[in-house]
């Protein structure tokens, strides 16, 4: 497990809240959002220590609620409660083995709640590596990933890759990271220092958004089902190229041949843009981040006004690589590459334009690539 320092402030808040509602004295643990794939210093925080019942005791300090769950009684399906979460992912750990003790926690979330900078992946790997540390158990870093994973699929209801997941985990400070999500080999992948991840948040978030993730999903398994009628060999979307997907284009629909040619070409940009950035070409890393927003405007149709406005706004000032949506869609945030010393004069351009063409007021995050998981202890 890694161990990160952090500040007294956070410390102080979250430890003072833990012993406002519960005995003893607690250990903290947090666990990165994500973006671009880098891990950001945004964090899920989680003060945890044992109690002497087995159940665990869960506060949210951002929904000012406790819930009490019982550690033998923790299956069911999803229920829309936050503490779906952490019921699923107490339940993966002790399925993978782990002999988990009752315990008190809290959660404090830094990162902004359907923002597409996975808070929900945050906060699994958070709950899961301070459950695991206050019991004493033992479980691979992956493993944990898969837990955190088959959590959101099983008691939250979402669909999800990966490698929100995976991020959280294994990011480290300085770097972005990119992820095969069928080998699950990785490599990390320097960032200047004399360069900002610039988040923009559109403060909207769209209803339909939870819904339509699900159905994106069974669009490109539907053109991997007709495909697999010339191409027996395939098992997903990136064993086809684009060759072979507009050849094939006539065996689905419009929609499901789009949606995979999104997928694909996104392999693809994916590869170049790990090359740019590995020689430190980042005028070619953000013209494939632009690239990347129109394929997931056009094509993948997971975009919406907000985010194009905002996108928009950003691509054309001086100091800005690129511009793009991230996370799930139909609101929430833009990621901007953008110089260091521009900034200042980036954050208050791009507002004042998004004000302007939309009327809303929108929140810009600058941050940087942080460690992931671990145990937290006091910077001194």
């Amino acid at each position: 497990m890694t161990t990160v320092m952090a500040t007294n402030s956070q410390l102080e808040k979250t430890t003072a809240e833990f012993r406002s509602l519960f005995p003893g004295a607690p250990k903290m643990y947090r666990a990165p959002g994500f973006v671009m794939p880098a891990a950001i210093d945004f964090f899920t925080w989680v003060a945890i220590a044992t109690n002497r019942a087995p159940v665990i005791r869960a506060h949210s300090c951002q929904f000012q609620e406790t819930v009490t769950l019982e550690l033998a009684a923790l299956a069911g399906p999803p229920t829309g409660h936050w503490s779906d979460f952490v019921r699923g992912v107490a339940s993966g750990l002790i399925i993978a083995g782990c002999k988990l003790s009752g315990c008190d926690l809290i959660i404090d979330g830094q990162v902004p709640l359907g923002s597409g900078l996975s808070s929900s992946a945050a906060l699994e790997v958070a709950t899961a590596t301070a459950l695991l540390g206050v019991s004493g158990a033992k479980l691979s870093q992956l493993e944990v990933v898969r837990v955190c994973q088959r959590a959101e699929h099983d008691f939250v209801g979402t669909r999800c890759g990966i490698m929100d997941q995976f991020i959280s985990q294994f990011g480290e400070a300085g770097h972005a990271l990119m992820l095969d999500c069928r080998s699950l080999e990785f490599r990390r992948l320097p960032i200047p220092r004399d360069v900002r991840i610039v988040i923009c948040n559109s403060m909207v978030k769209h209803e339909l958004a939870a819904g339509e993730y699900n159905r994106r999903r069974e669009d490109c398994e539907a053109g991997v089902e007709a495909l697999r009628a010339f191409l027996p060999g395939i098992r997903a979307l990136r064993d086809v190229s684009l060759v072979q997907l507009e050849e094939h284009r006539q065996s689905m629909q419009e929609r499901v041949f789009r949606r995979c040619r999104h997928v694909i070409t996104e392999d693809d940009r994916v590869q170049r843009a790990a090359e740019a950035l590995s020689r430190g070409d980042l005028a070619r890393f953000g013209e494939l981040m632009n690239e990347s927003h129109e394929s997931l405007r056009n094509d993948y149709e997971v975009s919406c006004s907000e985010l194009d406005a905002l996108v928009e706004a950003a691509r054309h000032r001086k100091g800005v690589y690129g511009a793009r949506m991230t996370g799930g869609g139909f609101g929430g945030c833009t990621v901007n590459l953008v110089r260091a010393d521009e900034v200042e004069s980036f954050r208050h351009q791009v507002c004042a334009e998004y004000a302007k063409s939309t009327g809303l007021k929108a929140e810009v995050y600058v941050t940087s690539a942080a460690q992931g998981a671990g145990e937290v202890e006091v910077a001194r």
